[in-house]
């Protein structure tokens, strides 16, 4: 019932739907965030604002037959952690010796790297190289076409599908 008053609050705009969110679901909210964003806790209070923002911004996306709102929100909240991870991951600076900090940086490459896998799981193996090669590696529609002789409308289709496959599979 609190959950339907927070949605409704939500979406008329109204700030006091926020503050019952922090209030209700704040310490979990953080929790995901800590699990996913480790070992980047310097960004911990950033990546909460990022995803309250999101949750505020996409309200309207949430559907009550499809999830609940505490799972839609804490699945926001863990890939907007890996979000963090994948941008700030070459940032980290650990104050241990350099062989600790290389073991640490790989284990947290290792970590989104299976979260990555996880996620594309899915999909068929030349979609996830499509999606790796596009959205991991930087390569241009155009490039990725003429590697695999095909067309940038085909790509355009296959991530669109893709994405909407990654979508269903995450909220089940």
């Amino acid at each position: 019932m609190k959950d339907k008053l927070i949605i409704k609050y939500i979406k008329k705009c109204n700030q006091r739907g926020m503050e019952m969110l922090i209030d209700t679901y704040g310490g979990l909210l953080a929790s995901v965030i800590r699990t996913h964003i480790y070992p980047l806790i310097d960004y911990e209070e950033e990546c909460i604002s990022d995803v309250l923002f999101l949750i505020w911004e996409n309200i309207e996306g949430f559907n009550s037959k499809e999830n609940t709102f505490k799972n839609w929100i804490c699945v926001i909240a863990k890939y907007k952690a890996i979000d963090y991870k994948r941008k700030y991951i070459s940032k980290i600076n650990l104050e241990i010796d350099s062989n600790t900090s290389y073991i640490d940086v790989n284990l947290a490459r290792l970590e989104l790297e299976e979260e990555i896998n996880e996620i594309l799981s899915c999909l068929n193996d030349k979609d996830k190289e499509l999606f790796i090669r596009y959205y991991l590696n930087g390569y241009k529609l155009e490039e990725i076409a003429k590697d695999t002789n095909t067309n940038v409308i085909n790509l355009h289709s296959r991530l669109s599908r893709g994405r909407k496959k990654i979508r269903k599979s995450i909220l089940k």
